[in-house]
């Protein structure tokens, strides 16, 4: 009986390197590519699971880079928002 070797996904390590790197080095390309090749690698390791493993490292690249960029979002929602308002106000008691 031959029983085949499983490969890790390619593009599930690629996953797990740039959601690393998006804390690290690669702020916004970082988290994007993270978040598209941990897609792409749990799509493909769904259609070929008798060749492929890895999904736990597509998943954890999903986390940083969806989180990274849910923080980016919330920073940016605080600095316009809420440091926005206080120079628009701040602007209006002084007129």
């Amino acid at each position: 009986m031959t029983t085949e070797i499983r490969q890790t996904s390619v593009t599930a390590v690629i996953s797990l390197v740039f959601g690393i790197a998006c804390w690290v080095l690669l702020p916004l390309v970082g988290a994007i590519v993270a978040v598209v090749t941990g897609h792409v690698a749990r799509s493909e390791i769904r259609r070929a699971p008798d060749r492929l493993e890895g999904d736990g490292l597509a998943l954890a690249g999903l986390i940083l880079g969806w989180g990274h960029l849910v923080l980016a979002v919330a920073v940016l929602l605080f600095v316009f928002l809420f440091l926005g308002g206080i120079a628009f106000f701040t602007a209006l008691v002084h007129h």
